[in-house]
């Protein structure tokens, strides 16, 4: 007898195979087993917690604060994050936000570099040139904001929509949330857009809803203990568009901004616990 089946072509294999990935990655949730993993993580997570590295970098942090730097030999204790010159008590969970002297919506580490270049002479251009932590080096703008946010510590997330630019940023973060493009249709709404996803071990929160969404904020800056390195939310951004195979944003850009301000408001009234550890 003759078996009628045919086999499938090269091409629908790969891309049957690449579908089954793409679903695991963000998709259906796994076998049980994986969500008992990920509670051990938790745990895990849970006593790092109790002698968090963060704090180091807070320390540093806070002297680079203190110290005059750069061209025009001065420290940052004058730099406004939008609760007056020098306060920085409780800035991190108010921003995003609309700062009238730039005319525009910031973010806390846009506007610390924005400080840096106003107040103490450096340019854009240098502190782009390696903004995020390598194995080599932690760039003295992330140990500031780790600073600043642990100056927020245990305050409710604030992230205002008063001003008419804050409501307009805040939908254009919606909608590059959930814009699809690239080699893989992907969005961020692909992966934290819905309940139920998973990546690896991890359970994906979705942002778009109360429960989900200050997990979005929580726990930013964090120490990714796999690599030993602290990183920032500019960092995070950066690094999801990566993965979605999109261009690379600028180091501190408006595109970014916008991402925060949707993801921060949506996390408004959730308790915001300081810098914290991540996988």
């Amino acid at each position: 007898m003759n078996d009628s089946r045919k086999p499938m072509p090269r091409g629908r294999i790969a891309g049957s195979m690449l579908a089954g990935l793409l679903a695991v990655a963000c998709g259906a949730p796994l076998a049980q087993e994986r969500d008992v993993t990920a509670e051990q993580f938790e745990k895990f997570r849970a006593e790092m917690e109790q002698a968090n590295t963060a704090e180091l970098f807070e320390a540093k942090g806070e002297d680079l604060w203190k110290t005059k730097r750069g061209p025009r030999n001065a420290s940052l204790e004058q730099c406004d994050l939008g609760l007056g010159p020098g306060v920085v008590k409780g800035a991190y969970v108010q921003a995003p936000r609309y700062f009238a002297d730039v005319g525009k919506v910031m973010d806390i580490e846009a506007r610390i570099v924005h400080c840096m270049i106003t107040l103490q002479g450096f340019t854009l251009a240098e502190l782009s040139k390696q903004p995020f932590s390598n194995a080599t080096r932690t760039p003295e703008v992330v140990s500031l904001v780790t600073y600043v946010a642990g100056q927020s510590r245990d305050m409710p997330i604030a992230v205002p929509q008063s001003h008419p630019k804050e409501r307009e940023t805040y939908r254009l973060g919606e909608s590059i949330f959930f814009f699809r493009a690239g080699p893989w249709d992907f969005s961020c709404a692909s992966c934290h857009g819905e309940d139920g996803k998973r990546i690896r071990t991890q359970n994906l929160p979705n942002f778009t809803n109360p429960a989900g969404a200050p997990r979005s904020f929580i726990g930013w800056p964090g120490y990714r203990m796999t690599g030993g390195l602290m990183h920032t939310l500019q960092w995070r951004m950066n690094d999801c568009f990566r993965q979605q195979r999109f261009p690379e944003p600028n180091y501190v850009s408006d595109t970014v901004t916008a991402l925060l301000t949707y993801m921060g408001a949506n996390a408004n009234g959730a308790m915001y616990k300081g810098p914290g550890i991540k996988r």
